[in-house]
């Protein structure tokens, strides 16, 4: 359920066409933006469990599923949550997002499973359980001042007027800075005079085609709302699926922002002591060339992009990078999707000398 008042700062939500910038409204407040996304469910039969450290529950993990048709692509499960196990003490019941990797339709066979570092485990046969539908809860902007263009499809009332189709859902931090886009197909289904002043309405969208962030990344959204962080390392306390929602922000700011370029020869310092997963590394990397907050790539592809320019370097330079043991240590065997090994750190390491970054390790 959304029963969430959501944050109540200075942040400003602009609803625009998305597509010729056509804003429907502002407001100051949105109820619904987090939430708890729709998840499957599957069940894994004849589970054999490799190894004592893959035995436990997995919160948040990433998985990939790598069945024994090879004709067939590995699949992920975002964000998954292990259950009691089914009945029978060779059953495994995992909850999880899927929507971009999900499994393909009617899938039944052999998988065998990792969570990006280990391999964890196989079954001999693996099912999707189909929810049963239910409604999804609205988003609800509160105190919007609406545009000319909402106005007059309120005043019309058909189906066609209420529907929006695509739109945009812009979010300005406390300071006014563009923070992100969040783009969903919706449709009016309600609106009422505001108790927060005279001539803005409570407008209420279908949620139905609108993925909320998810709660656990509540807070990290509400600190970014606040303003972007003063402080190298600010996510450093954060565990692996909050680090991935932190640097989706990361992310997200940078798109909505002018970048510039530090002349070539400059000297950069990466505190290494708390790359500890992969978004560590990107985070880390970030705040080495941009300071706190700082992007810098989130995948080895968009650090090579980075390193051609825009992004804040300008090649050559340098980079003293401390702690370099820890990422060794964690991330120099990684599991591909189909479960082959490669060392990320290595990895990491050519792809800076390859766009001009010269690394001293310490």
């Amino acid at each position: 359920m959304h029963e969430i008042r959501d944050h109540r700062g200075q942040a400003r939500y602009t609803l625009t066409d998305g597509e010729q910038g056509h804003v429907w409204g502002v407001c100051a407040e949105a109820d619904g933006l987090f939430g708890h996304p729709r998840r499957g469910t599957y069940e894994l039969f004849g589970w054999v469990s490799e190894g004592a450290e893959a035995r436990g529950a997995w919160m948040g993990s990433h998985l990939w599923l790598v069945p024994e048709d090879q004709a067939l692509e590995p699949w992920l499960l975002e964000d998954t949550e292990s259950h009691e196990r089914s009945p029978g003490a060779d059953g495994l019941v995992l909850t999880a997002l899927d929507d971009y990797e999900g499994p393909p339709e009617g899938y039944r066979g052999f998988v065998r499973v990792h969570d990006e570092y280990r391999w964890l485990g196989s079954c001999q046969e693996f099912t999707r359980i189909v929810p049963s539908e239910q409604p999804a809860p609205p988003l609800v902007l509160r105190g919007l001042a609406p545009g000319e263009e909402l106005r007059r499809a309120l005043v019309k009332g058909t189906r066609r007027a209420l529907d929006l189709e695509q739109v945009a859902l812009e979010l300005r931090d406390d300071r006014g800075e563009p923070l992100t886009q969040l783009l969903l197909w919706s449709t009016i289904r309600g609106w009422r005079p505001s108790a927060h002043g005279r001539d803005l309405i409570d407008l209420e969208l279908d949620g139905e085609q609108f993925a909320p962030v998810p709660e656990y990344a509540r807070s990290l959204w509400e600190r970014w709302l606040a303003g972007p962080p003063g402080t190298l390392g600010t996510w450093s306390d954060l565990d692996t699926r909050e680090r991935d929602a932190w640097l989706d922000l990361v992310r997200r700011r940078i798109c909505r922002r002018e970048r510039h370029d530090r002349p070539a020869g400059h000297a950069y310092e990466l505190d290494g002591r708390h790359i500890t997963d992969v978004p560590g590394l990107y985070l880390a990397l970030g705040e080495a060339v941009n300071g706190p907050g700082g992007y810098f790539g989130g995948c080895l592809a968009a650090l090579d992009d980075c390193l051609r320019g825009t992004f804040g370097y300008t090649a050559p330079a340098t980079l003293l990078w401390r702690n370099s043991a820890t990422a060794r240590e964690h991330l120099s065997r990684k599991l591909t999707p189909d479960g082959r090994h490669f060392d990320l750190f290595t990895e990491t390491l050519d792809a800076l000398a390859d766009g001009g970054m010269r690394v001293t390790l310490a």
